[in-house]
């Protein structure tokens, strides 16, 4: 018989993990907001990276922003989300490394 004791914890710890990586994505997201506020109208693109180190991209989102996001087998493993804060899975890169 399994301890539900043990398994309500990991569950509980899970959720913990979200939920701390949810507000972190969200603070990072108003930090942008507030990053784009600063600047002059004219100078506002709403993409960029917070701190020099997560990217984030506010803008519509096209087709193309898409594809080189999730398929582009000439870019990095991780990229920048084609919207939104944080980096997205480059399948494309992913299947040139396996090499199929």
């Amino acid at each position: 018989m399994r301890d539900k004791t043990a398994e309500g914890k990991k569950t509980k710890q899970r959720g913990d993990v979200r939920d701390l990586w949810r507000l972190l994505l969200a603070i990072v997201a108003v930090v942008a907001i507030v990053q784009e506020l600063r600047k002059p109208p004219g100078e506002r693109t709403w993409h960029g990276k917070v701190a020099d180190f997560v990217p984030y991209d506010f803008r519509k989102p096209t087709m193309e922003r898409f594809r080189l996001a999730y398929w582009n087998p000439d870019g990095p493993i991780l990229s920048a989300k084609a919207l939104g804060v944080g980096w997205a899975p480059n399948f494309g890169a992913v299947k040139r490394l396996i090499g199929s």
